[in-house]
């Protein structure tokens, strides 16, 4: 029975050993502790925690934010900037209620996953609304100097970054990958400069502009903090932006100004895309009009998806699950109308028109071709699919597809003259034509001759038809004198005859003697 008892009471020390708090919070340190180390255990009989010992003891609460505003706010890291442009950008926001209103309403759609990958990186949350600084929250918006999407990224930082920039897509507009290529930027930046408003104003005026003009200050024994570097006007005010739009985000009601609510909840999801298929077929499937699936999927230029390029789109919340039911009920039904034909050579838009049976009009506007250019070799062109055609674009085609042109040359009717034993083919030669064309344009066979002199109708660049009538009145001319000299050569002949047969030393000519 004692020992019963010795066992008990062993395993009610062994049980308050467990009830206690590790207050360091360091799972590895407490591991390393000392089983026999009597500061673990409590001096006393156990007692209930009481909320303020789980408070004073850090333990995590577990009240979630209200919403995404209240999510961000807890993230706030950067050091705060106070100064004359930040007040001036406060003032200018807040007198504009409605710009606010659209620009936080268009944010809506992409927060939380900006939010969730600044979280999952470490990275201070006010670097979310950078969007509202550099596009306003526009996925579509394109710069003058040609920084495109809603991270204003330029071509040659996004291929860098690995955002592909083709005919069928610019992904410098992609939701999810314009979003890791920023914020891949922005960290890289961070570890150059170690500072987060060294980091921005690299962002915008470019890392090698800041290490110069930080170098400069150094030289010159002076400070080279953000604001202490001189620099374009534009990345003076960058930060002082930022942090406007952080101080309204921190506290609307201090400027009067109302946030509209968006949900602490994923707006948007991934779904698969595991064979080509129209935009149009994918909002129907989704139940959403198409330019609700543009606004998520705002990087793609044509009405159809290319798998091989694109294997996943963002649909709304609610409307993916209903797009994965509806694809699966259609079964093995053709999904993509349109398909790309790499264009074998350099080529007029009609004759590629013909080729794709589809007007020349609807061929330009489906593919961007301006008037006046011939579509050059190599070029991936958007065109109607055939019902038999099973095999999708591949992944060459999809990643890498670009469209070229070269100046159309115009041409205009004119005529030139035939030269003396002048054919069908000579003339192409002459005028780098060919003789088909020729044959065609005046009604001939390609294997017919013309008379000297003879009218040609030719459809001639327009550089061309000065040096062809400069070439014809030159042959009119040579073809006149060499009539004349003919005549004349004509008449001396005879003259000439007569006089030889009369005044040749010897006796008559040889023909004579013949």
């Amino acid at each position: 029975m004692r020992i019963l008892h010795i066992l008990w009471l062993s395993s009610l020390l062994w049980l308050a050993g467990c009830a206690t708090t590790n207050t360091s919070g360091d799972v590895a340190s407490n591991n390393r502790s000392s089983s026999s180390d009597s500061s673990h255990f409590p001096s006393g009989p156990l007692s209930p925690i009481t909320a303020g010992a789980a408070k004073g003891r850090a333990v995590a609460g577990i009240n979630a934010p209200a919403d995404l505003w209240d999510r961000m706010r807890r993230g706030f890291a950067m050091p705060d900037l106070d100064n004359d442009l930040v007040h001036d950008r406060e003032q200018w926001y807040a007198t504009r209620p409605e710009y606010m209103q659209r620009m936080t309403e268009r944010s809506s759609k992409y927060l939380f996953h900006i939010v969730e990958e600044l979280e999952r990186r470490g990275m201070p949350t006010e670097l979310a609304l950078l969007p509202y600084i550099e596009s306003a929250f526009n996925p579509q918006a394109v710069s003058s100097a040609k920084a495109a999407g809603m991270w204003q990224f330029m071509p040659a930082t996004g291929s860098y970054f690995d955002l592909k920039q083709n005919v069928f897509r610019d992904d410098r507009r992609d939701v999810l990958a314009s979003t890791r290529a920023a914020l891949d930027y922005l960290q890289k930046l961070y570890g150059m400069f170690g500072d987060w408003h060294l980091a921005l104003a690299a962002y915008n005026w470019g890392e090698g502009s800041v290490a110069r003009a930080i170098a400069r200050n150094e030289k010159a024994g002076l400070g080279t903090g953000y604001t202490d570097l001189s620099m374009p006007a534009e990345t003076r005010m960058y930060v002082p932006k930022l942090q406007a739009v952080k101080n309204i985000v921190a506290d609307p009601a201090r400027f009067n100004t109302e946030l509209p609510l968006i949900n602490n909840h994923p707006y948007f999801q991934s779904v698969d895309i595991t064979r080509d298929i129209d935009v149009s077929l994918v909002a129907n499937l989704a139940g959403i009009r198409v330019e609700d699936f543009r606004a998520l999927n705002p990087s793609l230029h044509k009405p159809v998806i290319l798998a091989a390029g694109v294997p996943q789109v963002l649909l709304p919340w609610d409307n993916a699950q209903v797009f994965r039911k509806n694809l699966e009920a259609r079964s093995e039904a053709q999904n993509a109308s349109w398909t790309v034909w790499t264009v074998p050579s350099t080529m007029s838009v009609s004759a590629a028109a013909q080729h794709a049976g589809m007007s020349e009009a609807e061929l330009r506007e489906l593919n961007g071709i301006p008037p006046r250019m011939l579509i050059k070799a190599g070029s991936a062109l958007m065109v109607p699919r055939a019902s038999t055609t099973r095999s999708d674009v591949s992944g060459h085609v999809a990643d890498n597809g670009q469209i070229a042109f070269t100046p159309e040359i115009v041409t205009r009717r004119t005529t030139v003259r035939a030269g003396k034993r002048e054919t069908v083919a000579s003339i192409a030669h002459r005028y780098k034509v060919s003789a088909a064309d020729v044959a065609d344009w005046n009604d001939l066979k390609v294997s017919s001759s013309f008379r000297t002199g003879e009218r040609v109708i030719m459809y001639l660049p327009v550089r061309l038809i000065a040096t062809a009538a400069a070439r014809s009145h030159a042959h009119s001319r040579q073809t006149a004198a060499h009539t004349v000299a003919v005549a004349h050569t004509a008449k001396a002949g005879v003259s000439t005859s007569h006089k030889s047969s009369t005044t040749h030393k010897g006796g008559t000519p040889s023909k004579r003697k013949r």
